[in-house]
Formats: C-alpha cells, structure tokens, sequence
C-alpha cells in the first residue's frame, strides 16, 4: 500500500475491526482537503493553509468539515492519522516511523492520541493484533 492510493487505503480501513468512523466530506472544498489528506495524512498543513489554497476562509472550511462529517477538521484529521497508522503498525513499521509519516509531532503524542482513541498503546495494539493473528 502507498500513501498515494487512497482507494487501497479505504478498503483496507474498511475491513479493519478497530478502524475509526470516518465520514466522508462531501462539498467542493472539504473533499479536496479529505482527498489530499487521504494520499498523504502526513501532510502538515492548517486548516487556515488549506482554505487559503482553495481561496476560501477557514471558517467555511471548518464549518464544511463539521456540517459534512459531523466532525471537526482536526478531529477529522486526527482519526484519518490515526486509521492510516493501523496499516503502517501491521506492516511492521516502528511507532516513532509511524508517528512520523502520518504526521504526528511526536511519538509520544502519537502515542497519547492512539491511546485515547482504541484504549492502548500502539505497541500494546501490535503485540495484541500479533496474537489475535497467530491464534
């Protein structure tokens, strides 16, 4: 899977038990940002970046986002990160790698984020998913 197939990306995300929700956008401006952030999560761009290269204001994207998705950009982002993260974990890559290319600041933010959101460690999900493979 590349960063850049974000068909491939979905279809895995689909069939994957501990994916997030993730609604897709629907009008001219939010699905641009989705689409771009889906070939690259990575992508360290502001809501307030993404509107000015759409020619719009960020508050419209953001009320785009939250009207379209029923979530906030960030959080939008965050779960996309996030659900892109399970591929590169099962795929044998080291968190801080992880956190790295679905652009996270750091591991341990990574780290924090992963946790609130499936209830444990990146590592913990590995050792956990590794397990539930073998058996």
């Amino acid at each position: 899977m590349t960063e850049e197939d974000p068909e491939v990306f979905a279809v895995l995300c689909s069939g994957h038990r501990d994916v997030l929700p993730l609604p897709q956008p629907t009008g001219r401006s939010a699905s641009t940002v989705a689409g771009e952030l889906m070939r690259n999560p990575g992508d360290p761009r502001t809501a307030s970046e993404w509107a000015e290269s759409l020619y719009t204001s960020s508050t419209s994207l953001r009320r785009a986002f939250r009207a379209e998705t029923g979530l906030a950009f960030s959080e939008w982002r965050t779960r996309l990160r996030l659900n892109h993260s399970l591929q590169l974990l099962a795929a044998g890559h080291m968190v801080s790698t992880v956190a790295a290319r679905v652009g996270f600041v750091s591991t341990n933010g990574y780290i924090l984020a992963f946790r609130r959101y499936f209830g444990e460690t990146p590592g913990a999900y590995v050792k956990r998913s590794a397990t539930r493979t073998a058996a």
